[in-house]
């Protein structure tokens, strides 16, 4: 929840929401949990701490210009050593660095200091606390809390903290850049209708950022001993294309920018919005010229300007990376553009691959959407080679959620030691096929012995109180009266009119403790806000980050984990645990690593997974490679995966369902027990109109010919388009191409036959038939483990 000071933004009647007003003079400042933020404070500003999800502790500490640190000084009690921020200093959590860097560069003792603390008990999403303060000085906010163990659920979350300036500099811009990545080699400002020429070693690092969002600049680099050589080699926009196999490089594999004779020149190391022009001219006079604005500055005529001190000569246009300029291919072949999908602070951070003139403009379009008709200033950073940056994208729950860089899993460098290929995923790097291996081969580990995957990036989120059973009981779709301690059960989460938020399991931990699993962050936020608005005793708490898994799966699983899984008395073990069960349970002996393994998987194969914190993933891998290998055990990527959850018939987010898809249109009926849940729920009766009415429907299809359809691929019955594939993929074991599709229930009859479209979806037909699905093992027999080794 945020406070009411904070709202959209708007346009007139048009909101935007991802880019928040505040009142002049506030600032914010997200404190991550279990982390601290740093921020210089002078007398009479405003502090306004605000706990985002409840029951999350914050200690404030205010040093003042003599070194002293006393709550007084804000007006707020006394409460003594700020031990929570005193175990964050001397921890390796990702802002300790930083807050230790600060306090020896202030000549600051913490030790010393003394905190006032808010919060906590029984705190509610949103509440806050405000404070003036008498003096200037350095305030830190914390959000403490050590790493969580995984049978409990003391998990730290987010803090907001909020400084009303009592006098805002004079004079000074609206918006000013965020804080550098590091000392800056050069710190660049671009107005906007201004280009600026800039010279970058190889090495370094150059970030390119906008500063109030929603404005293009483009950017071209010249390869600078090329250059002294009276030669012209400089980024080609369609041999990036080529090489890279994309509209435009990002972060991972795929990242480099190449001149016409493929030389790599520069790499993109991160990039917080992830959508660029893909076509490469920076603007020319002609375009404003044929809009009936003959004269107007433009990007093309300010580049040849600084490109004259290089003995360059005019160009009517210039190719160039157009960095946050939102353009793309309609279904007729035509280019069309909207607004930046930029918000203020966004950038992308390039690595020089050799000796560079550079060039970045702030684009002067005010004539269209490309700068939001508002064009604003660009800010270019260049930092020293000897930096440190990790290969990171821009993730965000939601439209209105704070920016977070994509991060690594607690097992990431475990599966780095068998691959370098890796795609962000949900926030996270997850390797998509392993080096020397290939998804058929890890997908026949699976089926024929074991496989192991990383899964960390699923949501975790923590639902306590007094309360909590019935607000589950009202979020999902499955009946939580019946769900005993220790079980788990894959359910649904709906909207009211019946389509669905997410897809997940529950995990019953005790009498008002569960756990949800899901893959979006949204159903998460969903709960709590409907725990709000009827005001039940209920937290959901997110627990991603203290929760990261790893999936055990194939015929031999039980065989591994039964050397590697040690319970106690109380506890089933792996080989008495039952499918959809979870046991608390040791790596070793009774003395081991803390971790929670449940009977559950993706794959239709007989398995499980684990959940540890991340802290303890090497060590936990480790020990399930070590138990595995000899039984042939392989790493596993989500392209085997993909095929895997396929043949199962399994459904994913996005393209099985999503929010006009309700759970019984998704293939996943049995979710929604009509009959036996007496208890209302959020979309019951909705779903209950469209089950007795059904319009669509989920099938299987067998198709012919071993070509493959992609998703959203029409299918036909003659001219008439009667549905579209969600999924497909060529099935190792069946040896045909299947599929998973949606259509009209008038279609959907097991036999029936159709056509799959493609290319316009008349010209290239691919003949089909409807089929009972899962395709592979329906009656579920591999997964409950009633099967002999294949």
């Amino acid at each position: 929840m945020r406070p009411e000071f904070e709202r959209p933004s708007a346009l007139g009647a048009i909101l935007t929401p991802g880019i928040p007003i505040l009142p002049p003079g506030m600032e914010r400042h997200p404190v991550p949990g279990g982390g601290s933020r740093t921020v210089r404070i002078e007398a009479g500003d405003e502090i306004t701490v605000v706990d985002r999800e409840g029951l999350q502790v914050c200690e404030i500490v205010l040093f003042t210009a003599d070194g002293r640190a006393e709550p007084a000084m804000f007006g707020a009690p006394d409460a003594g050593v700020p031990t929570g921020l005193q175990a964050i200093f001397s921890s390796d959590e990702e802002t300790a660095a930083s807050l230790r860097r600060t306090l020896e560069r202030e000549g600051l003792n913490l030790g010393t200091a003394r905190c006032a603390r808010v919060f906590g008990d029984a705190s509610r999403p949103g509440d806050s606390e405000s404070f003036v303060a008498s003096a200037a000085g350095l305030l830190i906010v914390a959000a403490p809390g050590g790493p969580m163990a995984v049978d409990e659920q003391a998990t730290p979350t987010e803090i907001v903290l909020y400084v009303r300036r009592a006098n805002p500099a004079a004079g000074k811009r609206k918006v000013m850049p965020t804080a550098p990545l590091a000392d800056p080699l050069a710190d660049l400002n671009i107005l906007p209708g201004f280009a600026k020429a800039y010279e970058v070693r190889a090495g370094q690092f150059i970030q390119i950022l906008d500063v109030q969002g929603r404005e293009c600049s483009d950017f071209q680099a010249l390869d600078m001993r090329a250059l002294e050589k009276g030669r012209i080699s400089d980024i080609d926009p369609t041999t990036t294309r080529s090489l890279m196999g994309a509209a435009y490089p990002g972060p991972g594999t795929h990242s480099k920018y190449f001149s016409l004779e493929q030389k790599p020149l520069v790499e993109v190391v991160q990039d917080t919005v992830g959508r660029h022009d893909t076509f490469g001219l920076a603007c020319y006079a002609r375009y404003y010229e044929d809009m009936g604005y003959p004269g107007h500055v433009n990007c093309t005529d300010n580049i040849n300007r600084e490109m004259e001190a290089y003995g360059l000569a005019p160009r009517a246009g210039w190719p160039a990376a157009n960095f946050f300029y939102n353009t793309a291919i309609d279904h007729e072949n035509a280019l069309i553009a909207d607004e930046p999908w930029s918000r203020p602070g966004d950038y992308v951070l390039l690595r020089a691959l050799t000796d560079l003139v550079c060039i970045s403009t702030a684009c002067p379009s005010d004539i269209d959407a490309a700068n939001g008709w508002n064009p604003t200033d660009i800010q270019v950073r260049v930092y020293d080679e000897k930096e440190s940056f990790k290969r990171a994208k821009g993730f965000r729950m939601t439209a209105d959620a704070d920016l977070k860089m994509t991060k690594e899993t607690g097992f990431q460098g475990s599966f780095a030691r068998h691959t370098r290929d890796f795609v962000e995923y949900n926030g996270y790097w997850l390797p998509r096929q392993i080096t020397g291996l290939g998804a058929i081969e890890e997908y026949w580990a699976c089926r024929r012995a074991a496989a192991v995957m990383d899964l960390s990036p699923l949501r975790k989120y923590e639902v306590t109180g007094p309360d909590a059973e019935k607000l589950l009981q009202l979020c999902v779709t499955r009946d939580m009266k019946k769900l005993s301690v220790g079980q788990v059960v894959y359910t649904a989460v709906t909207y009211e009119h019946g389509g669905m938020i997410d897809d997940g399991t529950v995990f019953r931990l005790g009498e008002n403790n569960f756990r949800w699993i899901g893959g979006s962050d949204l159903s998460g936020i969903w709960m709590r806000e409907q725990a709000e608005k009827l005001g039940l005793e209920a937290w959901v708490r997110s627990s991603t980050d203290q929760l990261h898994n790893i999936a055990v799966q194939g015929p031999k699983s039980r065989d591994i984990l039964k050397e590697v899984i040690w319970t106690p008395p109380t506890q089933p073990s792996i080989e008495e645990l039952g499918w959809f069960r979870f046991t608390v349970a040791r790596i070793g002996a009774f003395d081991g690593i803390s971790v929670v393994v449940s009977r559950t998987g993706f794959t239709g194969e007989l398995g499980y997974e684990i959940f540890c914190h991340p802290r303890d993933a090497k060590a936990v891998f480790d020990a399930v490679w070590k138990a595995g290998e000899p039984h042939g055990m392989k790493p596993l990527g989500l392209d085997a995966l993909n095929i895997l959850r396929i043949e199962a018939g399994l459904v994913f987010a996005g393209l099985e369902f999503c929010d006009q898809t309700n759970p019984f249109e998704a293939g996943i009926g049995f979710t929604v027990p009509l009959k036996s849940k007496e208890d209302d729920f959020i979309g019951r009766a909705a779903i209950e109109e469209r089950k007795a009415h059904p319009v669509r429907a989920l099938v299987g299809l067998d198709l012919e010919g071993g070509l493959v359809p992609s998703h959203g691929d029409c299918v036909r019955v003659g001219r008439a388009q009667v549905g579209e594939i969600t999924s497909a993929v060529r099935s190792p074991i069946l040896g045909k191409a299947i599929a998973l599709a949606r259509l009209d229930v008038t279609h959907a009859a097991i036999g029936t036959e159709l056509e799959v479209g493609q290319l316009d979806g008349q010209q290239k037909r691919i003949p089909a038939k409807v089929v009972r699905f899962p395709h592979f093992d329906p009656t579920k027999e591999r997964v409950k483990g009633n099967y002999a080794s294949a």
